[in-house]
């Protein structure tokens, strides 16, 4: 793979390729590139497709089957794939409604369809300064600098990086139209743990994210700023089951007591490699002496029911509260909710009108939410730097 000139951004539009943090140029997008992560829709597809994930780390059959068993029990069948082509869908249909003429690409980095045929495609429609909308929200290697090292892999590998340019939305962690699902689902679980005689001092919200290696997460988001342990990606979930837990009390006032905390899941590293902790299952097993009698997953770290959500949550932390003895709610991902899908419209607009970061819609505080991703920023020390599009390098 080509390298990058340290302080450059590779396979940028002219309004990016300045390096600016903010891009309050409007820029003429022809089509928006969904990026997603991928899934098996068969049972012969599971190992290849997990060869894929983890390709470059030397993972015998053996071990990827151990994985393979959650896949299994859905019959080989990832619901992410059905999940992204309602989401293209509906993206379609909003932005028809809208009169905003940006035909929709789906590529995914681990399965078919894959990001080279979607990016040729376009290509091959005339299409070729797009904005690319990932299916993760938060700062982190694995949810936003692997997309975009994927942008310039394929870029360099289809020929096509002296004629396409691939932008990307900012992180969407604390836009109002995903944390929306999140707010709303709270609120219902505790209304319903309360109806059911629940006293409030006896429930427990636990906000779920994916675990990520603990190295990762403290050079997660832009090297400049102090974002404390776990870096940007620990403080963007914890800011954002901050303000969910604010706004319930304020709308539903008897939830007053309710505790709650940020757990992790879906840890897939050695051993001997620190993650982020602690783990959901771990945790909802010391509720009960804790005096707790409820508790309810928020998925706040996931856009859709997606394995994750299904097994970790639905099948693993489920049984955990029920071994506890304790009621037990999985709370709504954003999905396809019309909230969610009028808040990436939201996002696409920003970068076509170029619109000022403070009138940009967000519910926390909290530094960043760069469209052109700093230097350095969301290194993987175990891979170094690789050429990344839509920031500066390296």
């Amino acid at each position: 793979m080509t390298a990058i000139e340290p302080n450059v951004v590779p396979y940028a539009s002219a309004a990016a390729s300045t390096g600016e943090p903010f891009i309050t140029t409007p820029v003429a997008y022809d089509g928006i590139l969904l990026a997603g992560f991928g899934g098996p829709e068969g049972q012969e597809d599971v190992i290849p497709f997990l060869r894929n994930v983890t390709r470059g780390r030397g993972i015998p059959d053996e071990r990827l089957e151990e994985v393979a068993h959650h896949y299994r029990h859905f019959g080989g069948v990832s619901p992410i794939n059905a999940q992204n082509r309602e989401l293209k869908a509906a993206l379609e249909a909003a932005l028809a409604e809208r009169g905003i003429d940006l035909p929709v690409y789906w590529g995914n980095r681990n399965w078919t369809p894959y990001l080279e045929d979607a990016v040729e495609q376009a290509a091959a429609d005339g299409r070729t300064t797009l904005l690319a909308f990932a299916t993760s929200a938060y700062s982190s290697f694995s949810s936003c600098r692997q997309y975009r090292e994927d942008f310039a892999r394929v870029l360099q590998d289809t020929r096509l990086g002296e004629t396409v340019t691939i932008d990307k939305i900012r992180p969407f962690y604390d836009h109002p139209g995903f944390v929306e699902a999140f707010e709303s689902g709270v609120r219902s679980a505790i209304a319903g743990f309360l109806d059911q005689g629940i006293a409030a001092s006896d429930i427990q919200i636990l906000f779920s994210t994916h675990s990520i290696p603990t190295d990762d997460a403290l050079r997660s988001g832009a090297r400049d700023i102090d974002w404390g342990p776990g870096g940007a990606y620990a403080a963007q979930h914890e800011a954002v089951a901050a303000w969910v837990m604010d706004r319930v009390l304020q709308t539903l006032p008897a939830a007053a007591g309710v505790e709650w905390e940020l757990v992790y899941q879906s840890r897939s590293g050695p051993p001997s490699q620190p993650w982020l902790d602690p783990d959901v299952c771990d945790v909802i097993g010391e509720l009960p002496a804790r005096g707790r009698r409820a508790v309810a997953v928020v998925p706040v770290g996931f856009m859709s029911d997606h394995m994750e959500v299904l097994w970790d949550l639905d099948t693993e932390a489920a049984e955990a509260a029920e071994e506890a003895g304790l009621a037990f709610v999985r709370t709504p991902t954003p999905g396809v909710a019309p909230a969610f899908i009028d808040g990436i419209i939201d996002l696409i607009q920003e970068r076509l009108e170029g619109r000022p970061r403070a009138d940009r819609r967000h519910v926390t505080d909290l530094p960043g939410g760069f469209d052109v991703c700093r230097p350095g920023c969301c290194e993987n020390v175990r891979a170094g730097f690789k050429p990344a599009a839509a920031g500066v390098a390296p």
